[in-house]
């Protein structure tokens, strides 16, 4: 086994969004010197500028990085980013590893992870689970799958951004993110079914919501959630509705592939692809609890 990627060596990192950017900005305190690249050339520059880091093409990251993390929308941008003209894994030399973080497809990822191995390019998925708040605290819950010895590799980066879990073979930790995604999605809906019942009949919110947290219905929504984005109304916990919809369409799409139950699955998919037509992409995910409250 080589040795496994240490500061102050070269990592590319290609997408500054919302969890992206601080993650990077954690590689880059503990030591790594970073290479860059997002389409948003507002947030590049920005983001270079504070973090003191150079960007690059994706070929010139291919080029110049043998650890490259992607943390983009979904499967398909990966791809593009990868495989497609001018990409980063035509340039990167045998050895390498590309670390993808983004939520994607558990099925495609196997397929990519096979494409990539014919040029001797190890791929870990490790999707992660925290939102906005444990991404800048560097506290993210990390689903990693692929070669036990090629995770070995990446966990002093993997360390700078939260706990890693060693999901199993290629495309686990995608597929582990979908099905997470799915209970959490569950957890918001059936919550602020129950919410809204509650209110009906004269229960004050607060008053529910403390006693739900002291009782066996408790979960994500009613301890995270609900006080700190519904609550209050801000519905801005930074995770977009619309990237919810899609990990339950992923989830849902596995379920089917392998054959598994999927009843419920299927309810609670169509129930936020009707907010995400509504809604719009870009909403936050706990503005189904507004689309719920217009019937």
């Amino acid at each position: 086994m080589q040795d496994p990627f240490v500061p102050p060596q070269r990592i590319g990192f290609v997408g500054l969004g919302n969890m992206g950017a601080p993650m990077a900005r954690h590689l880059a305190a503990a030591g790594y010197a970073l290479m860059v690249a997002d389409t948003n050339t507002a947030a590049l520059q920005r983001f270079c500028s504070a973090a003191q880091c150079e960007s690059g093409t994706l070929a010139e990251i291919g080029v110049g990085c043998r650890l490259v993390i992607t943390m983009l929308p979904d499967g398909k941008a990966v791809r593009q980013v990868l495989l497609g003209e001018g990409g980063i894994a035509a340039a990167l030399a045998p050895g390498s590893v590309v670390l993808d973080m983004t939520s994607a497809e558990p099925l495609g990822t196997r397929e990519l992870s096979q494409i990539l191995q014919r040029s001797s390019i190890s791929l870990v998925d490790a999707p992660v689970s925290g939102g906005v708040k444990r991404a800048v605290e560097g506290k993210l819950a990390i689903m990693a799958g692929g070669e036990p010895a090629v995770i070995d590799r990446c966990r002093p980066a993997l360390a700078a951004l939260g706990q890693v879990f060693c999901a199993g073979a290629s495309g686990s930790g995608h597929a582990v993110k979908a099905l997470n995604n799915y209970l959490s999605a569950v957890a918001l809906a059936a919550t602020a079914e129950a919410m809204m019942a509650g209110e009906s009949f004269g229960i004050d919110p607060k008053v529910l919501l403390e006693i739900l947290n002291h009782s066996t219905g408790r979960n994500t929504a009613t301890e995270q959630k609900y006080p700190a984005f519904v609550l209050p109304r801000t519905f801005n916990s930074g995770f977009a509705l619309g990237l919810m919809a899609k990990d339950l369409r992923i989830a849902l799409q596995l379920a089917k592939a392998l054959g598994t139950p999927a009843s419920l699955l299927s309810e609670c998919s169509e129930l936020w692809n009707g907010a995400e037509r509504r809604l719009g992409f870009a909403a936050d995910n706990t503005d189904i609890v507004r689309y719920l409250e217009a019937g």
